[in-house]
């Protein structure tokens, strides 16, 4: 049976390559036709349309706590055991749900920026595309890596190029940073890879039979810590947990629009889903030992990057500070041995994509007409742009929590499953998140009220058409996961459930082999 026909079922691996393949496509037709760049940007959009309407059938025929679905497997090199696998979960759904549905939005907010190297702009925003989602959707390790890796090079480039003044030094850091964990992580491979086949007698690079492969753990230099410690640091790097977050406020003020938008909406939740995915499957002793420590940074995490946004006179930074105070709300959310935890750090990376991704969208279209993003070049604004300053209060008052819009769900549910383990961190906790209402306030205020007294100020143009359509669709999800949390939070919650269950008892069942294996060698 042909993809196309098997799409509206939700045919991973159409949803996966088709915007990779629509790039290759366009370059072709490019040589031959000539074509233009306000036709290249068209197709692009109507490719990354397409591939959301395709990715639809997985969320509406998803069956809760059904597992791995929509799976698609093929022998690649059977010889050593790699193969080519792919499927989503409650993990991965929403996700991949989120990564296909803000790609046409990334590219719209980006459509009178690329002025130079239009063609190349619009295609490593495709390219990203079918890196992330074949990075959440790989169900083989070599797989997973390899659309890891490359996610990395063109958000490189759309930095480097596209970049404003210090692009060079903030792509290079990034491509540092996450170049460094993602060679740990290989390292860690190879040899979960070895132990496999030592203690199973074949090759294997599937998921789940890594899941399966033993390590003892009694300290931080045992086997399962170092690996431990190299998975780590790959993610949380990309998450980025502190103190490796420093890449992110430099790649975010540099980047264009699109490239903000993809970082926040999208890369950032890839550290937080190898976490989940693979850190404490693969290594439930070692996670368990460490999950305070790993609690205690996401909470710094969380009243840092809040405190830190508050104080800051750039307002692409402050936005880009309040998404490392909200990634700790995520972070510490996954550290929670709760349903109430996880689940609401799985429908936070939603929550956050969207907002966080809107605000960078609406930071973009007033650098556009002002040049400038200093708070303190604003004034008064509302009184000029009012359909803009009333979007932009919308996406402020969702970042900050307010009930009935997207940002409270998730963060309420963290709270509670961190109120049910620990009434210190849940405090500290809310701190961080009542500072984020603060700094967004304070923000809010200097920017669009007040007196204008800038004479920039007045000339302003309020949003277009186009504008308003990019625009919203944001608001109106930002309202409907406030308002109606349920069909996702209904596909998120027994695969939470079973996920807390298999992590304990996996935490059991390692500590058991750990003694098997250390009195063998005793003996």
């Amino acid at each position: 049976m042909s993809y196309l026909a098997t799409a509206t079922e939700g045919n991973l691996t159409l949803i996966t390559f088709l915007p990779l393949a629509g790039v290759c496509a366009l370059a072709l037709l490019g040589l031959i036709f000539r074509l233009s760049d306000e036709t290249f940007k068209k197709t692009a959009f109507g490719l990354s349309v397409l591939v959301f309407l395709a990715s639809v059938p997985l969320f509406t025929n998803f069956e809760p706590g059904g597992g791995m679905q929509f799976t698609q497997n093929a022998e690649w090199m059977p010889e050593l055991g790699v193969a080519y696998g792919l499927g989503v979960d409650w993990l991965s759904l929403t996700l991949v749900i989120l990564t296909t549905f803000l790609t046409p939005f990334a590219i719209l907010s980006s459509w009178n920026i690329a002025e130079r190297k239009t063609k190349e702009f619009f295609s490593l925003i495709l390219i990203i595309e079918t890196a992330v989602v074949g990075t959440l959707a790989a169900t083989d390790m070599i797989l997973f890596f390899l659309f890891w890796e490359a996610a990395l090079i063109p958000m490189y480039f759309l930095i480097g190029v596209w970049g404003t003044e210090r692009r060079v030094y903030a792509a290079v850091k990034f491509f540092l940073y996450t170049a460094f964990g993602s060679a740990l992580m290989l390292g860690a491979i190879f040899y979960l890879y070895a132990a496999r086949v030592e203690q199973f007698g074949s090759p294997s690079m599937a998921i789940e039979d890594l899941v399966a492969v033993t390590t003892a753990f009694d300290g931080f230099l045992s086997p399962q810590g170092l690996l431990f410690a190299a998975f780590f640091l790959a993610f949380a790097i990309k998450v980025p947990v502190i103190p490796f977050h420093t890449w992110l406020p430099d790649a975010h003020v540099e980047a264009p629009t699109a490239g903000s938008v993809i970082l926040a909406g999208i890369l950032l939740k890839l550290g937080v889903y190898g976490i989940l995915r693979m850190l404490f499957p693969f290594f439930p002793d070692a996670s368990a030992a460490f999950m305070p420590f790993l609690s205690a940074a996401a909470i710094v995490g969380i009243i840092y990057g809040a405190m830190v946004a508050f104080s800051q006179k750039d307002l692409k930074k402050l936005v880009a500070y309040s998404s490392v105070s909200h990634m700790g709300i995520i972070v510490l959310g996954v550290t929670l041995p709760n349903i109430q935890g996880v689940e609401g750090a799985v429908f936070h990376m939603l929550a956050h994509g969207v907002s966080t991704g809107s605000l960078f969208m609406m930071v973009g279209m007033m650098y556009e007409r002002r040049h400038s993003k200093k708070i303190a070049d604003f004034g008064g604004v509302a009184a000029v742009m009012p359909v803009f300053a009333a979007f932009f209060i919308l996406f402020s008052l969702a970042s900050a929590g307010l009930p009935l819009l997207s940002g409270f769900v998730g963060e309420f549910l963290v709270l509670l499953g961190a109120f049910r383990e620990s009434y210190l961190s849940a405090g500290l906790a809310a701190t961080g998140i009542v500072l984020g209402a603060v700094y967004m306030l304070k923000a809010v205020q200097k920017v669009f009220f007040g007196p204008v007294e800038k004479e920039q100020n007045k000339k302003l143009t309020d949003l277009t058409l186009r504008e308003i359509g990019v625009i919203l669709p944001m608001a109106a999800i930002i309202v409907a996961l406030g308002v109606y949390p349920k069909p996702f939070l209904s596909r998120i919650e027994p695969g939470a459930k079973r996920f807390i269950a298999e992590f304990a008892a996996q935490t059991q069942t390692g500590k058991m082999k750990a003694e098997e294996q250390w009195e063998s060698k005793k003996r």
